[in-house]
């Protein structure tokens, strides 16, 4: 079993990622028993099959827009961004917008090309949970959530900008 970053720590990972093969299809791929993320195609081409299932997460791919999940959030324990390469900065708006904008209050995981350099501004957008790459030590990035002990912008974890949290005195002439 893998682990992950879950709420500041390192845990173990019960859930399985499911990842299309170049043989599979949304509407025809078998789901496994047990807790399972499926894509986000997988969930629109079997949500009837699907629905009733409590161990159910799905992930949302870089190019896919999370608005197509708006009334069905509350159907996942676990909603994932996955991040084909460390790059591609599009998850970071995904995960605002399902916290900010669509409300979502669950598990919310960052997975993929997901290194420690990444983390504290992922945290900063919303995630709670990081599937840090397996070839990266998981401790030495969970070091990456405090790097810095304080921000200048607004976001999802603070939502005053430091100017308005700072008090100033008076500058007299």
């Amino acid at each position: 079993m893998r682990n992950i970053i879950k709420n500041k720590a390192v845990v173990s990972d019960d859930w399985t990622v499911l990842r299309l093969t170049e043989n599979d299809t949304a509407d025809t791929v078998a789901i496994p028993a047990g807790k399972v993320i499926v894509p986000l195609k997988v969930w629109q081409q079997q949500r009837a099959a699907l629905e009733g299932r409590a161990d159910l997460g799905v992930w949302i791919a870089s190019s896919e827009r999370p608005e197509e999940l708006k009334d069905e959030l509350s159907h996942f324990k676990v909603v994932a961004v996955d991040f084909p390469k460390f790059a591609d900065g599009r998850g970071y708006s995904i995960a605002y917008n399902l916290r900010a904008r669509l409300g979502y209050t669950g598990e919310l995981r960052a997975i993929g090309d997901v290194l420690r350099d990444q983390l504290f501004y992922m945290q900063r957008v919303g995630f709670d949970a990081f599937a840090v790459r397996e070839d990266k030590n998981i401790h030495d990035a969970l070091k990456g959530l405090t790097d810095f002990s304080e921000v200048y912008q607004a976001s999802w974890d603070q939502k005053s900008p430091l100017f308005r949290r700072v008090q100033r005195s008076g500058v007299s002439a």
